[in-house]
C-alpha cells in the first residue's frame, strides 16, 4: 500500500487560489466603485429623476496592483461631473510603503535585478528595470514635493529634533545629522512640518533649519521644545525671538541622574517629578528649592547645583493651559516619529551621502504623516484664545 492512492497538484490549487482571491477583489472594487458613482449622481443606473446631478457614461479600463496581483477595474464615467472616487484612495495606501521599500532597497545597495525580484513579491506583479527605475525616481519625486511644501496656518507649539546617521565619506564613515520638526495646528492636530539635513547639529545648522521653516510659512509659533543640544537655544532666540523654549524634562532628569549613584536614583526620580507635579511655576520653584535642599542632605552637590541652575528650562509649559502640560513638556511627541525612523534607517547601515539619508528620513516621515498619526486630535487648541502665553 506505499504507492499514492490521492495525487494532488499543489501548484495548480494554489494558481486557482490566487486566482480566485484577485477575482474576488475586483469584483468587490467594481461594485464599490459603481455604488460611489450611484450616490455622486443621486440615481441608480438607468434611472431617470429631476434630483440626479450627473448622468452615466459607460466606463474605463484601468489597472490597479493589490497585495492579491495586478487587477483590471472598469471605472464610472459620468457626464456632468468629474468622478473622483475614495475608494481607489484606500488602496493607493500600501502602494507608498511598497515605493518606500524599493527606496530603501536602492539606497542600500540593492541590484536593481534583486529590486525586480522583490518588488514582484510586494506588489504581485512582474516589474521590469525601466520600471524599477521610474518607480524610484517618482516617490524621490514625491518625496522630494512633500518636504518641500508650503507651511499654511498658525502653528503654536512645535517640537524638533536631529537624528543622526552614518554615511560613507572618503572611505571612512561620519555622522550626519537629519533635523526633523513636528507642528501641532491651530485645529490641534499634529503634522511633520519639516526635516532637513545639517551636517551635525550646531548652532548655524539650526538656525538654517529654523529659518528654512520660517521661509516655507511656519508661523504663530508659542513655544518650541526640544532638548539642550549645542547651539538649539540660540539659534531659536535669533529665529523665533517671541516664542518660549522649552527643555524635554526627561532629557533634563537624565542630566541629574548622570550626577547620582545607581542606588538613589529611584528616590532622586521621585522629587523631580514633584517639582512638575506642581499646579504653578511658582509652585513649582518653591519645590525646587526643597529638592536643592535635599540633595546637598544626601551629599550631592552636583546634582543639586545642576537642578537649581537648570530647573527652570523645564517650566516654561506652566504659561500655558494645564490642559496642555503633559504633552508639551515631553518628547513624546516625537520619539514614536524617531522609532519609526531609526526602525527603517537600521535596516540600510550606512549611507552613501546625506541626501541618501535624508530622502529615506523623509519618505518615512511622509508615510507616517499620511497614516492615521495625524487624523487624531492631540490637543484642544481652542484653550490658548485669550492666553497671555
Amino acid at each position: 500500500m506505499s504507492e499514492q492512492i490521492v495525487s494532488v497538484d499543489e501548484e495548480a490549487i494554489k494558481s486557482d487560489l490566487r486566482e480566485l482571491v484577485k477575482t474576488t477583489v475586483r469584483e468587490a472594487i467594481n461594485a464599490m466603485l459603481d455604488e460611489e458613482a450611484e450616490d455622486l449622481v443621486g440615481a441608480e443606473r438607468y434611472e431617470r429623476t429631476a434630483e440626479r446631478d450627473a448622468y452615466r457614461s459607460g466606463h474605463y479600463k484601468r489597472k490597479l496592483t493589490t497585495a492579491s496581483g495586478e487587477i483590471e477595474l472598469s471605472v464610472p464615467k459620468l457626464q456632468g461631473m468629474r468622478f473622483e472616487t475614495a475608494v481607489i484612495e484606500r488602496y493607493r495606501c500600501r502602494e507608498t510603503s511598497v515605493e518606500e521599500a524599493m527606496m530603501e532597497m536602492r539606497l542600500a545597495g540593492v541590484s536593481t535585478r534583486r529590486i525586480e525580484d522583490v518588488s514582484e513579491i510586494l506588489r504581485g506583479s512582474k516589474v521590469s528595470a525601466t520600471t524599477v527605475s521610474n518607480l524610484n525616481e517618482k516617490a524621490f519625486g514625491s518625496v522630494e514635493k512633500w518636504r518641500l511644501r508650503p507651511l499654511e496656518g498658525e502653528y503654536p507649539y512645535v517640537y524638533i529634533d536631529g537624528i543622526y546617521l552614518k554615511r560613507s565619506w572618503g572611505g571612512s564613515y561620519e555622522n550626519v545629522a537629519v533635523m526633523v520638526a513636528i507642528g501641532v495646528n491651530a485645529d490641534g492636530y499634529r503634522e511633520i512640518i519639516g526635516c532637513a539635513e545639517g551636517l551635525t547639529e550646531t548652532k548655524d545648522s539650526w538656525k538654517e533649519f529654523l529659518a528654512w521653516l520660517k521661509d516655507r510659512g511656519l508661523r504663530g509659533v508659542r513655544m518650541l521644545t526640544g532638548d539642550k543640544s549645542l547651539g538649539m537655544p540660540g539659534a531659536i532666540e535669533e529665529v523665533f525671538p517671541q516664542a518660549r523654549r522649552q527643555r524635554w524634562t526627561v532629557h533634563f532628569y537624565r542630566n541629574v541622574f548622570s550626577k547620582v549613584p545607581k542606588n538613589k536614583r529611584p528616590y532622586v526620580a521621585k522629587m523631580l517629578k514633584a517639582i512638575h507635579a506642581q499646579e504653578s511655576f511658582e509652585a513649582s520653584m518653591g519645590k525646587v528649592g526643597e529638592v536643592v535642599a535635599e540633595l546637598r542632605n544626601m551629599r550631592l552637590p552636583t546634582a543639586a547645583k545642576t537642578v537649581g541652575e537648570g530647573v527652570a528650562e523645564t517650566l516654561p509649559y506652566t504659561n500655558f493651559p494645564m490642559q496642555h502640560w503633559t504633552r508639551i513638556r515631553t518628547n513624546n511627541a516625537i520619539e514614536r516619529l524617531n522609532r519609526e525612523i531609526r526602525r527603517r534607517t537600521r535596516v540600510v547601515g550606512t549611507f552613501p551621502d546625506g541626501h541618501a539619508a535624508l530622502m529615506l528620513v523623509a519618505a518615512r516621515c511622509k508615510y507616517v504623516a499620511e497614516s492615521d498619526w495625524g487624523t487624531r486630535r492631540y490637543l484642544d487648541v481652542s484653550m490658548l484664545e485669550g492666553s497671555e502665553a
